[in-house]
Protein backbone atom coordinates (compact mmCIF):
# COMPACT_ATOMS: atom_id res chain seq x y z
CA UNK A 1 0.00 0.00 0.00
CA UNK A 2 1.40 3.44 -0.77
CA UNK A 3 1.14 6.03 1.26
CA UNK A 4 -0.82 9.46 0.09
CA UNK A 5 -0.77 13.01 1.70
CA UNK A 6 -3.73 13.99 -0.75
CA UNK A 7 -6.23 13.18 1.27
CA UNK A 8 -6.97 15.54 4.26
CA UNK A 9 -6.36 14.83 8.24
CA UNK A 10 -8.88 12.36 9.74
CA UNK A 11 -11.53 14.22 11.61
CA UNK A 12 -10.47 14.06 15.42
CA UNK A 13 -13.92 13.81 16.22
CA UNK A 14 -14.65 9.75 16.49
CA UNK A 15 -17.51 7.63 14.71
CA UNK A 16 -20.84 7.52 16.98
CA UNK A 17 -20.91 3.66 15.06
CA UNK A 18 -19.28 0.64 13.91
CA UNK A 19 -17.70 1.15 10.66
CA UNK A 20 -19.16 -1.62 9.77
CA UNK A 21 -23.10 -0.57 10.48
CA UNK A 22 -22.25 2.69 8.79
CA UNK A 23 -21.41 0.51 5.84
CA UNK A 24 -24.79 -1.73 6.52
CA UNK A 25 -26.58 1.33 6.45
CA UNK A 26 -25.02 2.93 3.74
CA UNK A 27 -25.22 -0.19 1.31
CA UNK A 28 -29.37 -0.59 2.26
CA UNK A 29 -30.24 2.60 1.62
CA UNK A 30 -28.38 3.02 -1.83
CA UNK A 31 -29.45 -0.35 -2.88
CA UNK A 32 -33.23 1.44 -2.38
CA UNK A 33 -32.08 4.41 -4.03
CA UNK A 34 -30.39 2.88 -7.03
CA UNK A 35 -33.53 1.15 -7.52
CA UNK A 36 -36.00 3.95 -7.80
CA UNK A 37 -33.11 6.02 -10.14
CA UNK A 38 -32.73 3.11 -12.51
CA UNK A 39 -36.97 3.27 -12.66
CA UNK A 40 -36.97 6.51 -12.93
CA UNK A 41 -34.23 6.75 -16.13
CA UNK A 42 -35.60 3.44 -17.89
CA UNK A 43 -39.16 4.47 -17.66
CA UNK A 44 -39.10 8.04 -18.72
CA UNK A 45 -37.01 7.42 -21.73
CA UNK A 46 -39.65 4.53 -22.57
CA UNK A 47 -42.45 6.34 -21.97
CA UNK A 48 -41.09 9.01 -24.07
CA UNK A 49 -40.60 6.50 -26.74
CA UNK A 50 -44.33 4.86 -26.59
CA UNK A 51 -46.04 8.12 -26.84
CA UNK A 52 -43.87 9.39 -29.88
CA UNK A 53 -44.09 6.42 -32.10
CA UNK A 54 -46.95 3.68 -30.69
CA UNK A 55 -50.25 3.01 -31.39
CA UNK A 56 -53.17 3.37 -28.75
CA UNK A 57 -51.96 0.73 -26.53
CA UNK A 58 -48.39 2.19 -26.20
CA UNK A 59 -50.14 5.72 -25.39
CA UNK A 60 -51.98 4.27 -22.46
CA UNK A 61 -48.82 2.55 -21.25
CA UNK A 62 -46.90 6.01 -21.59
CA UNK A 63 -49.54 7.64 -19.46
CA UNK A 64 -49.72 5.24 -17.09
CA UNK A 65 -45.71 5.05 -17.03
CA UNK A 66 -45.71 8.97 -17.05
CA UNK A 67 -47.88 9.79 -13.80
CA UNK A 68 -46.10 7.18 -11.15
CA UNK A 69 -42.76 8.60 -12.46
CA UNK A 70 -43.69 12.33 -9.89
CA UNK A 71 -44.17 9.31 -7.44
CA UNK A 72 -40.48 7.60 -8.14
CA UNK A 73 -38.78 11.04 -8.30
CA UNK A 74 -40.26 11.49 -4.68
CA UNK A 75 -38.30 8.43 -3.58
CA UNK A 76 -34.97 9.01 -6.13
CA UNK A 77 -34.74 12.29 -3.77
CA UNK A 78 -35.57 10.89 -0.40
CA UNK A 79 -33.94 7.77 -1.02
CA UNK A 80 -30.80 9.41 -1.85
CA UNK A 81 -29.82 11.98 1.02
CA UNK A 82 -28.94 8.61 3.77
CA UNK A 83 -26.46 6.95 1.69
CA UNK A 84 -24.72 10.21 0.48
CA UNK A 85 -24.56 11.26 4.41
CA UNK A 86 -23.27 7.56 5.21
CA UNK A 87 -20.63 8.02 2.48
CA UNK A 88 -19.76 11.53 3.63
CA UNK A 89 -19.15 9.95 7.42
CA UNK A 90 -17.11 7.51 5.90
CA UNK A 91 -15.44 8.66 2.75
CA UNK A 92 -15.37 12.57 3.80
CA UNK A 93 -12.16 13.01 3.40
CA UNK A 94 -12.11 12.05 -0.46
CA UNK A 95 -15.60 12.85 -1.11
CA UNK A 96 -15.46 16.53 0.01
CA UNK A 97 -12.47 17.48 -2.00
CA UNK A 98 -13.92 15.71 -5.16
CA UNK A 99 -17.00 17.71 -4.81
CA UNK A 100 -15.17 20.91 -4.46
CA UNK A 101 -13.30 20.10 -7.71
CA UNK A 102 -16.27 19.75 -9.73
CA UNK A 103 -17.74 22.59 -7.41
CA UNK A 104 -19.69 24.61 -10.41
CA UNK A 105 -21.59 21.80 -11.77
CA UNK A 106 -22.29 19.92 -8.06
CA UNK A 107 -23.79 22.89 -6.59
CA UNK A 108 -25.97 23.12 -10.61
CA UNK A 109 -27.57 19.52 -9.78
CA UNK A 110 -30.22 20.94 -7.07
CA UNK A 111 -31.22 23.34 -10.18
CA UNK A 112 -31.41 20.63 -12.38
CA UNK A 113 -33.21 18.37 -10.27
CA UNK A 114 -35.77 21.19 -9.46
CA UNK A 115 -36.39 21.88 -13.37
CA UNK A 116 -36.21 17.64 -13.53
CA UNK A 117 -38.96 17.61 -11.39
CA UNK A 118 -41.47 20.33 -12.65
CA UNK A 119 -40.66 18.72 -16.25
CA UNK A 120 -42.04 15.36 -14.63
CA UNK A 121 -45.33 16.81 -13.74
CA UNK A 122 -45.86 18.61 -17.20
CA UNK A 123 -44.45 15.25 -19.22
CA UNK A 124 -47.56 13.98 -17.75
CA UNK A 125 -50.01 16.64 -17.64
CA UNK A 126 -49.57 16.85 -21.73
CA UNK A 127 -50.20 13.16 -21.68
CA UNK A 128 -53.27 13.44 -20.18
CA UNK A 129 -54.50 16.52 -22.44
CA UNK A 130 -54.15 13.91 -25.58
CA UNK A 131 -51.13 17.15 -26.35
CA UNK A 132 -47.77 16.29 -28.13
CA UNK A 133 -45.14 15.56 -25.19
CA UNK A 134 -42.19 13.60 -25.98
CA UNK A 135 -40.52 17.01 -25.97
CA UNK A 136 -41.03 17.52 -21.99
CA UNK A 137 -40.67 13.92 -21.16
CA UNK A 138 -36.97 13.59 -23.62
CA UNK A 139 -35.78 17.47 -21.79
CA UNK A 140 -35.97 15.63 -18.12
CA UNK A 141 -34.27 12.45 -19.48
CA UNK A 142 -31.15 14.13 -20.50
CA UNK A 143 -31.03 16.52 -17.45
CA UNK A 144 -31.49 13.20 -15.20
CA UNK A 145 -28.64 11.48 -17.50
CA UNK A 146 -26.80 14.47 -16.65
CA UNK A 147 -27.59 14.71 -12.84
CA UNK A 148 -26.09 10.72 -13.30
CA UNK A 149 -23.33 11.45 -14.98
CA UNK A 150 -22.27 14.10 -12.50
CA UNK A 151 -22.86 11.91 -9.51
CA UNK A 152 -20.77 9.26 -11.35
CA UNK A 153 -18.18 11.62 -12.32
CA UNK A 154 -17.86 12.80 -8.35
CA UNK A 155 -17.88 9.29 -6.96
CA UNK A 156 -14.96 8.00 -9.35
CA UNK A 157 -13.20 11.51 -8.93
CA UNK A 158 -13.12 10.94 -5.23
CA UNK A 159 -11.05 7.50 -6.00
CA UNK A 160 -8.13 9.19 -7.44
CA UNK A 161 -6.41 11.88 -4.91
CA UNK A 162 -3.09 12.12 -7.71
CA UNK A 163 -5.97 14.17 -9.97
CA UNK A 164 -6.59 16.84 -7.47
CA UNK A 165 -3.61 18.84 -7.54
CA UNK A 166 -3.97 19.41 -11.34
CA UNK A 167 -7.44 20.25 -11.24
CA UNK A 168 -7.71 22.17 -8.33
CA UNK A 169 -4.28 24.44 -10.32
CA UNK A 170 -6.50 24.61 -13.26
CA UNK A 171 -9.99 25.94 -11.49
CA UNK A 172 -10.49 26.47 -8.09
CA UNK A 173 -13.91 27.48 -8.91
CA UNK A 174 -14.28 23.75 -9.63
CA UNK A 175 -14.98 24.40 -13.72
CA UNK A 176 -13.38 21.30 -14.73
CA UNK A 177 -14.20 17.80 -15.06
CA UNK A 178 -11.98 15.23 -14.81
CA UNK A 179 -10.87 13.16 -17.60
CA UNK A 180 -8.37 9.89 -18.43
CA UNK A 181 -10.10 7.72 -15.88
CA UNK A 182 -11.12 4.33 -17.66
CA UNK A 183 -13.34 3.49 -15.17
CA UNK A 184 -15.68 6.36 -15.59
CA UNK A 185 -17.32 6.37 -18.47
CA UNK A 186 -18.54 2.33 -18.04
CA UNK A 187 -19.81 3.04 -14.82
CA UNK A 188 -22.37 6.22 -15.95
CA UNK A 189 -22.96 3.48 -19.25
CA UNK A 190 -23.83 0.39 -16.64
CA UNK A 191 -26.47 3.44 -14.66
CA UNK A 192 -27.96 4.48 -17.76
CA UNK A 193 -28.90 1.28 -20.00
CA UNK A 194 -29.50 -0.78 -16.38
CA UNK A 195 -32.28 2.10 -16.26
CA UNK A 196 -34.25 0.90 -19.47
CA UNK A 197 -33.64 -2.96 -18.25
CA UNK A 198 -34.87 -2.10 -14.54
CA UNK A 199 -37.84 -0.38 -16.74
CA UNK A 200 -38.52 -3.11 -18.64
CA UNK A 201 -39.18 -5.01 -15.58
CA UNK A 202 -41.08 -2.53 -14.10
CA UNK A 203 -43.25 -2.94 -17.29
CA UNK A 204 -43.31 -6.54 -16.64
CA UNK A 205 -44.54 -5.74 -13.41
CA UNK A 206 -47.37 -3.23 -13.95
CA UNK A 207 -48.78 -5.98 -16.51
CA UNK A 208 -50.03 -7.47 -13.83
CA UNK A 209 -51.80 -4.67 -12.66
CA UNK A 210 -55.77 -4.94 -12.75
CA UNK A 211 -55.88 -1.34 -14.11
CA UNK A 212 -55.01 -2.74 -17.49
CA UNK A 213 -57.43 -4.15 -19.87
CA UNK A 214 -56.41 -8.13 -20.96
CA UNK A 215 -55.36 -6.36 -24.32
CA UNK A 216 -53.20 -3.68 -22.61
CA UNK A 217 -51.55 -6.48 -19.64
CA UNK A 218 -50.66 -8.12 -22.68
CA UNK A 219 -48.95 -4.98 -24.20
CA UNK A 220 -47.10 -3.91 -21.62
CA UNK A 221 -45.98 -6.99 -20.78
CA UNK A 222 -44.63 -8.15 -24.07
CA UNK A 223 -43.06 -4.83 -24.73
CA UNK A 224 -41.34 -4.71 -20.84
CA UNK A 225 -40.03 -8.29 -21.25
CA UNK A 226 -38.54 -7.51 -24.89
CA UNK A 227 -36.79 -4.82 -23.53
CA UNK A 228 -35.68 -5.82 -20.48
CA UNK A 229 -34.07 -8.69 -22.46
CA UNK A 230 -32.02 -6.93 -24.88
CA UNK A 231 -31.08 -3.90 -22.35
CA UNK A 232 -30.65 -6.79 -19.77
CA UNK A 233 -27.63 -8.35 -21.91
CA UNK A 234 -26.43 -4.39 -22.63
CA UNK A 235 -26.57 -3.92 -19.10
CA UNK A 236 -24.60 -7.16 -18.64
CA UNK A 237 -21.90 -6.11 -20.94
CA UNK A 238 -21.36 -2.86 -19.11
CA UNK A 239 -20.87 -4.16 -16.03
CA UNK A 240 -18.30 -6.80 -17.37
CA UNK A 241 -16.54 -3.89 -19.12
CA UNK A 242 -16.38 -1.76 -15.52
CA UNK A 243 -14.67 -4.74 -13.91
CA UNK A 244 -12.14 -5.12 -16.48
CA UNK A 245 -10.89 -1.66 -16.38
CA UNK A 246 -10.93 -1.72 -12.43
CA UNK A 247 -7.01 -1.65 -11.46
CA UNK A 248 -4.66 -5.22 -10.97
CA UNK A 249 -4.66 -4.46 -7.25
CA UNK A 250 -9.01 -3.98 -7.06
CA UNK A 251 -9.26 -7.28 -9.01
CA UNK A 252 -6.98 -8.87 -6.84
CA UNK A 253 -8.25 -8.11 -3.91
CA UNK A 254 -11.83 -9.15 -4.68
CA UNK A 255 -10.55 -12.96 -4.56
CA UNK A 256 -7.66 -12.79 -1.53
CA UNK A 257 -8.28 -10.41 0.83
CA UNK A 258 -10.32 -12.01 3.35
CA UNK A 259 -12.65 -8.59 4.07
CA UNK A 260 -13.94 -8.24 0.47
CA UNK A 261 -14.07 -11.50 -0.97
CA UNK A 262 -17.74 -11.62 -0.09
CA UNK A 263 -17.75 -8.30 -2.22
CA UNK A 264 -16.22 -10.07 -5.17
CA UNK A 265 -19.26 -13.33 -4.91
CA UNK A 266 -21.39 -10.36 -4.91
CA UNK A 267 -20.16 -9.21 -7.99
CA UNK A 268 -20.70 -13.71 -9.26
CA UNK A 269 -24.32 -12.95 -7.87
CA UNK A 270 -25.35 -9.90 -9.54
CA UNK A 271 -23.81 -11.94 -12.84
CA UNK A 272 -26.14 -14.56 -12.11
CA UNK A 273 -28.94 -12.53 -11.57
CA UNK A 274 -28.83 -10.41 -14.31
CA UNK A 275 -29.37 -13.39 -16.16
CA UNK A 276 -32.21 -14.63 -14.44
CA UNK A 277 -33.77 -11.55 -15.07
CA UNK A 278 -32.80 -11.86 -18.80
CA UNK A 279 -34.85 -15.19 -18.60
CA UNK A 280 -37.79 -13.78 -16.79
CA UNK A 281 -38.21 -10.89 -19.46
CA UNK A 282 -37.99 -13.37 -22.01
CA UNK A 283 -40.30 -15.64 -20.65
CA UNK A 284 -42.78 -12.42 -20.37
CA UNK A 285 -41.56 -10.92 -23.53
CA UNK A 286 -42.80 -13.74 -25.65
CA UNK A 287 -45.63 -15.64 -24.18
CA UNK A 288 -47.23 -11.89 -22.69
CA UNK A 289 -47.71 -14.09 -18.85
CA UNK A 290 -49.36 -11.44 -16.72
CA UNK A 291 -50.09 -13.70 -13.60
CA UNK A 292 -49.03 -12.02 -10.14
CA UNK A 293 -46.25 -14.44 -9.60
CA UNK A 294 -44.00 -12.85 -12.69
CA UNK A 295 -45.00 -9.51 -11.50
CA UNK A 296 -43.45 -9.68 -8.02
CA UNK A 297 -40.59 -12.11 -9.37
CA UNK A 298 -39.59 -8.96 -11.68
CA UNK A 299 -39.42 -6.67 -8.97
CA UNK A 300 -37.35 -9.33 -6.41
CA UNK A 301 -35.30 -9.83 -8.86
CA UNK A 302 -34.66 -6.44 -9.44
CA UNK A 303 -33.99 -5.07 -6.05
CA UNK A 304 -31.68 -8.23 -5.29
CA UNK A 305 -29.68 -7.41 -8.81
CA UNK A 306 -29.30 -3.64 -6.94
CA UNK A 307 -27.71 -5.03 -3.72
CA UNK A 308 -25.56 -7.03 -5.33
CA UNK A 309 -24.20 -4.56 -7.20
CA UNK A 310 -23.88 -2.17 -4.23
CA UNK A 311 -21.69 -5.12 -2.36
CA UNK A 312 -19.52 -5.21 -5.46
CA UNK A 313 -19.08 -1.17 -5.61
CA UNK A 314 -18.47 -0.72 -2.09
CA UNK A 315 -15.60 -2.95 -2.09
CA UNK A 316 -14.40 -1.96 -5.62
CA UNK A 317 -14.36 1.55 -3.62
CA UNK A 318 -12.64 0.54 -0.25
CA UNK A 319 -9.37 -1.89 -2.38
CA UNK A 320 -9.19 0.90 -4.69
CA UNK A 321 -8.64 3.71 -1.93
CA UNK A 322 -7.03 1.30 0.32
CA UNK A 323 -4.07 1.11 -2.61
CA UNK A 324 -3.77 4.78 -2.19
CA UNK A 325 -3.35 5.25 1.13
CA UNK A 326 -7.16 5.65 2.52
CA UNK A 327 -8.06 2.83 4.59
CA UNK A 328 -11.60 3.50 5.64
CA UNK A 329 -11.69 0.62 8.43
CA UNK A 330 -8.97 2.97 10.35
CA UNK A 331 -11.32 5.39 12.04
CA UNK A 332 -11.58 5.48 16.04
CA UNK A 333 -15.05 4.82 16.94
CA UNK A 334 -16.78 5.70 20.02
CA UNK A 335 -20.39 3.80 20.21
CA UNK A 336 -23.25 5.05 22.45
CA UNK A 337 -24.94 1.94 22.10
CA UNK A 338 -28.60 3.17 23.58
CA UNK A 339 -27.97 6.42 21.40
CA UNK A 340 -27.40 4.06 18.29
CA UNK A 341 -30.61 1.60 19.46
CA UNK A 342 -32.57 3.93 19.05
CA UNK A 343 -31.53 5.41 15.57
CA UNK A 344 -32.00 1.77 14.10
CA UNK A 345 -35.53 1.54 15.90
CA UNK A 346 -36.47 4.96 14.11
CA UNK A 347 -34.29 3.52 10.71
CA UNK A 348 -36.46 0.41 10.38
CA UNK A 349 -39.53 2.30 11.40
CA UNK A 350 -39.08 4.61 8.53
CA UNK A 351 -38.45 2.10 6.12
CA UNK A 352 -41.65 -0.07 7.08
CA UNK A 353 -43.19 3.54 6.56
CA UNK A 354 -41.85 3.84 3.06
CA UNK A 355 -43.13 0.24 2.64
CA UNK A 356 -46.28 1.45 3.37
CA UNK A 357 -46.29 4.79 1.52
CA UNK A 358 -45.56 2.50 -1.95
CA UNK A 359 -48.65 -0.24 -0.97
CA UNK A 360 -50.96 3.12 -0.62
CA UNK A 361 -50.29 4.28 -3.74
CA UNK A 362 -50.23 1.09 -5.35
CA UNK A 363 -53.87 0.02 -3.97
CA UNK A 364 -54.79 3.41 -4.41
CA UNK A 365 -54.86 4.11 -8.22
CA UNK A 366 -58.11 1.90 -9.37
CA UNK A 367 -58.76 4.21 -12.54
CA UNK A 368 -58.39 2.07 -15.71
CA UNK A 369 -54.99 3.14 -17.47
CA UNK A 370 -56.64 4.06 -20.40
CA UNK A 371 -59.25 6.43 -18.98
CA UNK A 372 -59.00 9.90 -20.28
Amino acid sequence: MQVNTAFPAVDPIPLPAPVWLMKLLHIVTLSLHFVAVEMLIGGLLLAVILSLFGGAHAHVTARALAKRLTVVMTYVINLGVPPLLFAQVLYGRALYTSSVLIGLYWISLIGILTLTYWLLYRFSARLDAGKSAWWVGLTAWLLAGFVAQMLSTNMTLMLRPEAWHAMYAASGAGAYLPTGDPTQFPRWLLMMTGGLFFGGLWMVYLGGRSTFTADEKNFVTGVGGKVAVVFGLVYLSAGLWAASVQPDVVKAGLHTDALYKFAGFAGYGWLALVVVAVLLGAVAGLSKVTSGVVAWAAVLVAVLIEIFLVVYRDGVRDLTLLSKGYDVWDRVVVTNWSVVGLFLLLFVAGLGVVGWLVSVVARAQKTMEGAA
